[in-house]
């Protein structure tokens, strides 16, 4: 394990604490992947999407207060927030008292980021705002008939077909992970869409499979994920979105692509 994340809440027995407090955030530095593959830069830009089910606080009466929010953090930020410390964070507001939503907003704002390192932005929800679930768009590659034995990244399935170079959306909803420091399963949704070469979808579906007993951060597994892609198939665009199952009231879904735009925040049957 890593030396840093011996002193993350994560894994270890912690406290209820219920009064404001981000001293309870923990950054963990980036891993940046894409170092060792000869790019001087990263080949990707994107976003982390955050949302939280579970915030609530005290108006100045003492009455509680609920909200959603959704957080979004630059993957060029130079830290991550380990999810458990974010959970207690949250928690910390439940026995505080403040003026209104946005002083809320802005608190979290300012301590998020500086956890972060750079700018995140927060936008809070009511829990009367209409939901609505989506799905991803284009061809799901889970009813293929494929043999697999190895649940170990395994990039060498990857690979392009001969013909037309295509437009094309593709998603799975098999991918797991599992957390680097507990060992405890992480369920998510994965959609790449590219531009290129076709990409061989028996190869892919048993690469994204492969990750099922492989532990890492949320974050490093969609780029880890995103470089394989680009490495091996070398698309002209690119864009790779997870979309994680909530724990302990947070969901995480990352988002990297080739081009500078951020996705929609759309929620999937299991978030």
């Amino acid at each position: 394990m890593n030396d840093h994340l011996q002193n993350a809440p994560l894994g270890q027995n912690t406290g209820y604490v219920c009064e404001y407090d981000p001293g309870q955030l923990f950054p963990i530095p980036r891993t940046n992947n894409w170092q060792g593959r000869g790019y001087t830069k990263a080949p990707f830009r994107g976003c982390d999407v955050w949302n939280a089910y579970e915030i609530s606080w005290l108006n100045p009466k003492g009455l509680p207060q609920v909200a959603m929010a959704e957080f979004r953090v630059s993957c060029e930020s130079p830290n991550i927030i380990e999810s458990k410390s974010f959970k207690l964070y949250l928690n910390s507001f439940n026995l505080s008292r403040f003026e209104s939503a946005d002083a809320v907003r802005q608190h979290l704002i300012e301590d998020l980021s500086q956890a972060a390192g750079a700018a995140v932005s927060v936008v809070m929800q009511s829990l009367d705002a209409p939901a609505r679930i989506e799905l991803f768009k284009g061809e799901c590659l889970d009813q293929q008939d494929v043999e697999i034995e190895q649940y170990q990244p395994a990039p060498q399935w990857l690979r392009t077909l001969h013909g037309k170079q295509v437009e094309a959306k593709l998603y799975s909803h098999l991918l797991k992970s599992n957390c680097p420091v507990t060992g405890q399963p992480d369920w998510a949704s994965v959609q790449i869409s590219y531009r290129g070469d076709p990409i061989d979808t028996e190869g892919l579906l048993k690469y994204l499979v492969s990750y099922r007993e492989h532990g890492d951060f949320h974050e490093q597994c969609v780029e880890q994920i995103f470089l394989d892609i680009l490495d091996h198939c070398q698309p002209e665009q690119l864009s790779v979105y997870a979309r994680y199952v909530r724990r302990g009231g947070l969901d995480i879904n990352p988002f990297r692509s080739t081009e500078a735009f951020t996705p929609d925040n759309i929620r999937l049957m299991r978030q």
